[in-house]
């Protein structure tokens, strides 16, 4: 069994409170769980108002397969306007 998992840190520049970039990033989680089927939530920077990191988790048993599903979600989060993907990380165990 493996165990995908990315680090992904944005910026939204049009957030101006916390509840506008919860109401942002509460979506796009909404939206990735119900496309991709991964295990995903806000992991730090809660109170920032304009960043946001997030965690996605995917289990398989094929690592080409997890690869591919996990660019997948990184391309569906990078095309999101509303902000820009600032870091990744990717972590195998």
């Amino acid at each position: 069994m493996l165990v995908g998992a990315l680090y992904v840190q944005v910026h939204i520049p049009g957030a101006g409170s916390l509840k506008e970039k919860r109401r942002i990033v509460k979506s796009m989680i909404a939206k990735v769980q119900n496309r991709f089927n991964v295990s995903i939530a806000e992991l730090e920077s809660e109170n920032l108002w304009q960043r946001a990191a997030i965690g996605i988790a995917m289990v398989g048993d094929n690592r080409e397969h997890l690869e591919r599903q996990l660019q997948f979600v990184l391309n569906f989060l990078d095309s999101e306007p509303r902000w820009e993907v600032i870091k990744v990380e990717v972590e195998w165990n």
